[in-house]
């Protein structure tokens, strides 16, 4: 297979890969370095007539030069109006040199937005690129499409963790096509993203197909990220677009043939009484599957009991959260305060919630209420305390709870705190919350990616350019080498997190180690997962 290298392609990079040769298109990075980018490279057959709901099937060869200089269709969703196309599956690689013996380390994100929203193509590369890795965008299936689960052999669910698996065998068949190195993957992602990269160390499916992981602000552990009662979801679904049946293969077929947006838009009209109260809408998602003959299945047991027997593919792991994850939250918790005042029992997660008696349940809604803000009612007034608790009771607590029990197994990790707050909090600014304190979920992620919301902050302010370097530079540090301050030219070096002394980064002005973050509130919801007889935090201490 003959590459050309970079210095003999003028504008028209070709690269083949194997399914056949694409053209890409050469570009100039923020730092004014030139870069390759190949977009909408397909990396499965399209997940269309009677594929759908299945996993992907290998992508088509194609004869002569494929374009490659324009993203893909997204996948179907609805965000404000309906959008994108069942035939979805691409990805986008971005990289400095077609050099096939680089070897450079290759790093794949895989975008959040509740499993319901989102594509790769809204991530540019510029910021990480400058530290000499490559990286990959992918679109994945995404609600219904993604992950309706009916318990049978042809809707089995967990469609679009496949995809994303898929994405990752194309990625080690052809990434050196591309100058990148197939023996140093890493998977990064945020919110359900990151749910997804930390459900691929548990999946038989993914093992092998990557060699370290970035987990920002989420975990497979979640609530939100492991779907509870999907079939009777399903039915619910067919209902309001017009199916009543009790048959589970009237339903499947009712599915199969409706119009693709006709399977989207639903997560919110399929809330249970108690789901519209207790976590976040988060429900057409990863589902623990039931074994079928000849379908492989993503993954069938619950990753909580898999990580706490050590059943995970031990990876260098580097995982956290922001400040003020809750904010995102905060104007929607304020319409609902009346439920949540008189029943605070809608605070206790639905993990532990299913565990206890119903006179528990009410025990430690109150103690939560308490907790929080004394004797008194929440407020509209307070904003702060609500942001922290939905900040804990969503993103932290499990964070460092999953940090905890995948540390006690002996594998590397890191843990992180980011509270950066600059003009970059896009998501924040956006909710015109600047008044209150910390760092919103997805505040990160402008930090870590280019694109036109942050060109011109980029361009006119060099404190911010400075930043970006530093944090984008721990990202790729831990893509290159599993530790990601191998020197000290970011900050103080980041000591990895162990169970006696829980030591953690903080992302801030500081770049500094700090001990056990937000600890008493940790430790408050972790003595509710202990009395509902979950595994948690403090069974792994150390008692000297």
């Amino acid at each position: 297979m003959k590459i050309i290298s970079a210095d003999k392609v003028n504008d028209e990079p070709i690269v083949t890969v194997n399914e056949g040769k694409l053209r890409g298109e050469v570009g100039n990075l923020v730092d004014g370095a030139r870069y390759y980018s190949f977009k909408g490279i397909p990396y499965a057959a399209p997940p269309i007539g009677n594929l759908r709901f299945k996993a992907p099937l290998p992508p088509k060869p194609w004869s002569g030069i494929r374009d490659a200089t324009k993203f893909g269709s997204i996948c179907t969703q609805f965000n404000t109006t309906f959008q994108g196309d069942e035939d979805c599956l691409f990805l986008n690689v971005y990289t400095k040199v077609l050099d096939k013996k680089s070897k450079i380390p290759v790093m794949v994100y895989i975008h959040g937005g509740s499993y319901y929203e989102g594509s790769g193509d809204f991530f540019l590369g510029d910021f990480l690129m400058q530290h000499d890795v490559i990286l990959v965008t992918l679109n994945y299936r995404l609600e219904l499409l993604g992950f309706l689960s009916l318990g049978i052999p042809e809707a089995p669910g967990n469609a679009g963790l496949k995809d994303q698996v898929a994405a990752l065998r194309w990625i080690q068949r052809n990434i050196d096509q591309f100058g990148g190195d197939p023996r140093s993957v890493t998977i990064f992602g945020e919110s359900s993203g990151a749910s997804s990269v930390t459900y691929h160390m548990f999946s038989p499916m993914s093992r092998g197909l990557f060699h370290k992981v970035i987990a920002q602000s989420g975990t497979c552990i979640h609530d939100w990220a492991i779907a509870k009662g999907a079939e009777a979801r399903g039915f619910r679904a067919g209902k309001i677009r017009g199916k009543e049946t009790d048959n589970i293969h009237d339903l499947y077929n009712f599915f199969m043939n409706i119009d693709q947006y006709q399977l989207t838009n639903l997560t919110f009209s399929t809330l249970t009484d108690d789901e519209r109260y207790r976590g976040l809408p988060e429900q057409f998602i990863p589902v623990i599957e039931k074994k079928f003959p000849n379908v492989e299945p993503f993954i069938t047991e619950n990753p909580v009991k898999m990580l706490a027997e050590g059943k995970v593919n031990k990876v260098p792991l580097m995982l956290g959260y922001n400040s003020a994850e809750g904010l995102v939250i905060v104007r929607d918790h304020i319409t609902k305060l009346d439920v949540y005042n008189s029943q605070p029992s809608y605070y206790v997660q639905r993990e532990v919630a299913e565990r206890v008696s119903s006179k528990k349940l009410k025990e430690l809604g109150d103690r939560i209420k308490r907790f929080y803000v004394g004797n008194n009612n929440i407020t509209e007034n307070d904003q702060n305390t609500i942001a922290d608790m939905q900040t804990d009771m969503h993103f932290s607590y499990n964070t460092h709870r999953f940090a905890d029990l995948y540390a006690s197994l002996h594998a590397s990790t890191y843990l992180y705190r980011f509270n950066f707050v600059t003009d970059l909090n896009i998501i924040k600014i956006a909710l015109e919350l600047t008044n209150l304190k910390g760092v919103s979920h997805a505040d990160e992620l402008w930090y870590l990616f280019y694109n036109y919301l942050n060109a011109d902050l980029y361009k006119n302010q060099p404190r911010l350019r400075e930043i970006i370097y530093k944090v984008t530079k721990l990202w790729a540090d831990f893509a290159k080498t599993g530790n990601p301050t191998p020197d000290n030219s970011v900050g103080e070096i980041w000591r990895p997190y162990t169970v006696h002394e829980k030591k953690y980064y903080n992302i801030d002005d500081s770049f500094s180690v700090g001990r056990y973050a937000d600890k008493d509130r940790i430790e408050f919801w972790d003595k509710m997962y202990a009395e509902a007889g979950l595994p948690h935090i403090s069974s792994q201490k150390c008692h000297h």
